[in-house]
């Protein structure tokens, strides 16, 4: 999948069809057909905002009686007086933000279910997606995109539904009373006004939305430099990088920060034109009610009402402008949170897929073949039988295809040819979560999360008691560390359990797989990044770990398979050899060259 910055900016049509579906896969979350009370709550909030802007524009009318009263040009036919009057109209404006301030509180349950159900489904969306997608996406720029989503939706919610649609409202009803009451030149000059003020602005907002774009995607290049960088904090360090680092993130930097310059610089633009425009529209209103009271046919209390309903909707129409483009940007950032909740899942569970039925733990690689990349081939139709119960080991040197068995046993790839199957059962015929409950996995770098070692541990099983993670512990061999710890099982293990060393995290690891208790274990070179000693003792979890399970145990190091029921070796997508570790060495094969070569370059250590 292309990267954000790789594609070509969309054109305005592109941009307009992109915010009508944004628009359109919104809209289910604030009206939906259950539960009934998001749509009483809507239409509730819809009451009070149109009755605020309502009482909003009645306000300017009580302003006008209380000046002609002092002015003696008139009489109320209220009867209020000028103090009444006053008031009132206080009152009036005390309503209107009392009626928008409950329209908020009856939506806000609304727009917060909408949010969370939004970033649930894009949460749990990303984790269906498969390794494929994962590994060409960069963790910074998808979470970045994901935060940018969420907040648009928020923004778009508050002020698409309370903020553009009232003001036009607004401007309807002012623009009507002008011209009933006044004169339809009034009507003409607002109505020009608002027609060219909403047009320099969308205008320029459009343009000022591109300029965003590229800014977000500098953002968004930035935010994935520092991350990377952290991730491999050990790797700069080693390599005395820091200065390096700081360079690149730099140039990452001072690309958003001209980016941002252009963006401030069109605002300072498109804020100067809204207020020239407004101000106009203003003066040539105000002139021709001058012009009425100097010949008598106004009172000073309509010349004070029309400046009134002037400055009341100047001051939404100045909102406009920032608004506006504030939707623009959020129909832009929910747009590219909808593309990722429309990201397709290369790995996907049948229509009608079951789920897996574990019996002996039986495992069958038929014809098996895999490429990554349609001109480069992996697995060149590999053929095998794992018995229920035993341990078979697959080596091979580098790029032989090993680690690739394991990722299609996990169904994290399907095969392109044959078939895999556990039990006689294809796996592409069952669900992927009955699959997964089946195996566990014991990988080479096992990563923690950041919490403790307790919370590590019974990540493995749902719901696992003390009792049962102590037991995993122990029988991971690691139970004794652990309680020598000052906190215990309570201690952070820190970000991706970098506070315990390699053989540390790899039983923390072995203990949680235990407690998952899986049929079937995958060891995916579990000791290859671990010192001799370390191994010895990993070597022994993980063979307690193996008793009265299908162990399938991918290595480079072959003294960790030696005493596996059967070894099966692969050179270049194919095998080469099958059997134990000693017929082998009789065969003097390439597995007895390989164990040769790994014997001496240890014994030369």
């Amino acid at each position: 999948m292309r990267s954000m910055s790789s594609k070509q900016p969309p054109s305005s049509y592109e941009m307009r069809q992109s915010g009508w579906r944004t628009i359109r896969r919104v809209t289910p979350y604030i009206w939906p057909k259950d539960p009934k009370w998001v749509r009483i709550r809507v239409c509730l909030a819809m009451a009070a905002l149109v009755l605020s802007k309502i009482i909003a524009v009645y306000t300017p009318v009580l302003y006008k009686g209380a000046v002609d009263h002092l002015a003696g040009e008139g009489v109320s036919t209220l009867a209020l007086g000028a103090i009444g009057l006053t008031v009132a109209y206080g009152l009036a404006r005390v309503a209107t933000i009392g009626m928008q301030q409950l329209r908020d509180a009856i939506f806000a349950p609304v727009a917060q279910r909408a949010l969370r159900q939004l970033a649930l489904e894009t949460f749990t969306h990303i984790h269906r997606l498969s390794m494929r997608y994962h590994i060409t996406r960069k963790t910074g720029g998808l979470s970045r995109i994901i935060e940018r989503g969420v907040k648009g939706v928020e923004f778009l919610l508050r002020f698409l539904i309370f903020s553009i649609g009232p003001l036009f409202l607004e401007l309807f009803m002012v623009a009507v009373i002008l011209a009933v009451l006044f004169d339809v030149s009034y009507l003409v000059v607002v109505v020009g006004t608002i027609a060219a003020y909403v047009l320099f602005t969308f205008t320029v907002t459009e343009w000022r939305v591109k300029l965003r774009r590229k800014m977000n995607e500098q953002d968004t290049d930035a935010n994935q430099k520092a991350i990377d960088s952290l991730l491999n904090y050990e790797t700069v360090k080693y390599f005395v990088a820091e200065d390096r680092e700081a360079a690149r993130y730099d140039v990452a930097m001072k690309g958003y920060a001209q980016a941002a310059l252009k963006t401030a610089y069109s605002l300072a633009f498109l804020n100067f034109g809204q207020s020239l425009i407004i101000t106009s529209g203003l003066v040539g209103v105000m002139v021709l009610a001058a012009i009425g009271v100097q010949n008598g046919a106004l009172t000073v209390g309509d010349f004070v009402m029309v400046n009134a309903y002037m400055i009341q909707i100047t001051v939404p129409l100045n909102f406009l402008g920032s608004v506006y483009r504030e939707i623009r940007q959020s129909l832009v950032d929910m747009g590219e949170m909808f593309d990722l909740l429309e990201q397709p899942a290369d790995v996907t569970d049948k229509a009608d897929a079951k789920d897996l039925k574990v019996s002996e733990g039986a495992i069958s690689l038929e014809n098996l073949r895999f490429s990554y990349e349609p001109a480069r081939e992996i697995l060149k139709g590999v053929s095998m039988d794992v018995p229920g119960g035993q341990t078979v080991a697959i080596v091979g040197s580098t790029g032989s295809g090993k680690s690739t068995i394991g990722r299609l046993l996990f169904r994290f790839y399907d095969v392109t040819g044959g078939a895999l199957k556990i039990d006689g059962q294809d796996l592409r015929d069952v669900t992927q979560k009955s699959l997964h409950h089946a195996i566990g996995v014991v990988p080479q770098d096992t990563v923690l999360f950041n919490d403790t070692i307790r919370y590590n541990i019974a990540y493995g099983r749902d719901g696992a008691t003390q009792e049962q993670v102590e037991q995993a512990a122990r029988d991971a061999q690691i139970h004794d560390f652990i309680v020598g710890l000052p906190d215990g099982y309570d201690t952070q293990v820190g970000e991706r359990g970098l506070k315990l060393s390699g053989g540390e995290k790899q039983r923390v690891g072995i203990a949680r797989t235990l407690l998952k208790n899986p049929p079937i274990l995958l060891l995916d070179e579990a000791t290859s990044a671990l010192d001799t000693d370390t191994e010895q003792e990993i070597k022994e979890a993980l063979s307690r770990a193996g008793q009265g399970r299908t162990v399938i145990t991918i290595a480079h190091r072959l003294s960790t398979v030696a005493e596996a029921d059967k070894i099966v070796v692969l050179e270049q997508g194919e095998i080469a050899e099958v059997g134990t570790h000693y017929a082998l060495l009789e065969q003097n094969g390439r597995y007895a060259h390989l164990w040769h070569r790994q014997q001496s370059e240890q014994d030369a250590a």
